[in-house]
């Protein structure tokens, strides 16, 4: 990363600032990455210590982001490959490939934290030590797994969470630190494209007009949200910023409407389904602070059929096959 302190009294234009560039930006030290500025943070010290406090903090935002019941300890990690090894149903599989991931996540976990606790107290560990090579080894084999664990909403994996803890081992803290800007920036990117879509929806139906400064303040909300560490002090006044921003979306309810024909009230209540997807999506990527392609994409592909057809239901949403004969097996 190019890092470049700019003069204070400059004007933020995105030409003229170079990635990396570290200076103040309205009120707060900020990093400009790609267009935007991100609340900057320095890198602790590049210590074991540190690792390991980073370390079980990404270790908590992976499970706390991820599908239920797949926090398995450590210590059952050969139970957990028997069973995922064992199972031949796809789908009970896909499971059990989680439960492995995070049982090999917490046994990296719970070896990296041996190996610090012995350096502290004076008992130095080579890299090639062998415990040091499974701690790796369980870090590299739950990323691959992690492609398999979803975002506890059902929507897509996020294997890139279990990434970041795979980095936080190998990286020196400082280079983590500017990964993550860039992780940041991408997901500033994501929440932008989802408030843009829907302003542009609602700007066009009748009674949204009082939600629209609403989704601009949950973008602001959101980001900030996404950019502060919750040890920084400010995070007492972003939360709540960025909860009321939230509530106030959701809490939402057109007025003013000048029709009650059926179709006039089906057309509004698919726009608050629609206004509500537009909530959970920006709340989502707020968590996993990293972008959700699939997850947007499904977003955008529900503000396109709005547009078209006045409603979420797509008229042919029941494949075909559904309606053949009796003795079809082709339905699930």
């Amino acid at each position: 990363m190019n890092s470049k302190t700019a003069d204070l009294g400059e004007s933020h234009t995105v030409d003229a600032v170079d990635n990396g560039s570290i200076r103040e930006h309205e009120g707060k030290i900020c990093i400009h990455i790609d267009g935007y500025w991100i609340r900057y943070y320095a890198p602790p010290p590049n210590t074991m210590s540190e690792k390991r406090a980073l370390i079980l903090s990404l270790r908590r935002r992976v499970f706390h982001h991820t599908e239920a019941g797949i926090n398995s300890p450590g210590w059952r990690t050969e139970i957990a490959r028997k069973y995922y090894q064992e199972e031949t149903d796809p789908a009970k599989k896909r499971v059990k490939a989680a439960m492995l991931a995070g049982s090999l996540f917490n046994r990296a976990t719970d070896i990296f934290t041996t190996v610090v606790d012995l350096e502290e107290k004076g008992i130095h560990v080579e890299e090639d030590n062998e415990l040091v090579k499974q701690c790796e080894s369980c870090f590299m084999e739950a990323l691959e797994l992690g492609k398999q664990v979803k975002h506890f909403s059902g929507e897509e994996g996020v294997d890139e969470l279990w990434g970041e803890p795979f980095k936080a081992f190998s990286y020196p803290i400082d280079r983590f630190f500017e990964s993550r800007y860039v992780k940041l920036a991408q997901t500033f990117a994501a929440i932008d494209k989802v408030v843009d879509r829907t302003i542009e929806v609602f700007s066009n139906v009748e009674g949204f007009d009082a939600v629209l400064p609403k989704l601009d303040e949950l973008r602001i909300a959101a980001k900030t949200e996404v950019e502060t560490m919750r040890r920084d002090e400010a995070i007492y006044e972003v939360w709540p910023r960025y909860v009321a921003a939230k509530e106030a979306v959701a809490e939402f309810k057109p007025c003013g409407l000048a029709k009650r024909e059926d179709n006039s009230i089906r057309y509004w209540e698919d726009g608050l389904r629609l206004l509500q997807m537009s909530k959970d999506v920006i709340s989502y990527l707020s968590g996993v602070r990293v972008p959700m392609p699939l997850t947007t994409a499904n977003y955008m592909l529900n503000c396109d059929l709005y547009e078209q057809n006045g409603s979420l239901d797509s008229e042919f949403s029941i494949p075909e096959a559904c309606f053949e004969s009796k003795g079809s097996d082709s339905c699930g």
